[in-house]
């Protein structure tokens, strides 16, 4: 995916998408040279702030874990945004009974790994020790994404009109937010695991 052509992704229906579309780039590919690379950014921030900032942004724990704790649950979390992103794929191409619409997998995981690539690029907030800062980011990322999906959903599953996919981005959003509050939970969930394994 070209990402110069990111930012007009957010406002129009054709722009970028349409490049996107005739590409026409397999699973695989967007897989493996992009959703991978992506989703590092948040793990390797999250260590990045517990280690170089503790405290600032994500409340230190007593007792303080190790790197080698910080770096599994990392991990874990990684492995649980590989696997979200094949999965919001195969909700969203279900979600087309909504608007009698009958997407293919591979669209489907398009909108599911463009989506989220500005809660991605969020992360980098973390470099800014301040919570509010991360607070403000996060929320501005949510509404970036929000516009991705509603400017997404119209040409990557050619529905006839816009209201259509309005209906269709609201459902993809909301499995958006339930997805995200999922990963957070197994991130919290790695790391009181790591600390009771003590």
């Amino acid at each position: 995916m070209n990402t110069h052509n990111l930012p007009k992704m957010f406002y129009s229906y054709s722009e970028g998408w349409q490049d996107l579309i005739q590409v026409h780039p397999t699973v695989a590919k967007i897989f493996t040279m992009y959703v991978m690379p992506m989703s590092l950014i948040p793990p390797a921030m999250f260590l990045y702030s517990m280690f170089a900032t503790p405290g600032a942004v994500f409340p230190e724990l007593v007792p303080h874990i190790s790197v080698a704790e910080a770096l599994a649950a990392a991990v874990a979390f990684y492995v649980a945004e590989l696997a979200m992103v094949a999965l919001m794929a195969s909700i969203i191409q279900q979600m087309g009974d909504v608007v009698d619409a009958k997407p293919p997998y591979s669209e489907s995981f398009i909108l599911a790994a463009v989506a989220p690539t500005p809660l991605w690029l969020s992360a980098l907030a973390l470099f800014i020790p301040s919570a509010w800062v991360a607070g403000i980011v996060v929320a501005a990322a949510w509404v970036a994404s929000a516009a991705l999906i509603y400017h997404g959903v119209y040409p990557l599953f050619k529905l006839e009109d816009t209201s259509k996919s309005r209906l269709m981005g609201s459902f993809v959003l909301t499995a958006g937010v339930i997805a995200w509050g999922a990963l957070l939970v197994v991130l919290a969930l790695a790391m009181s695991m790591i600390v009771g394994l003590r």
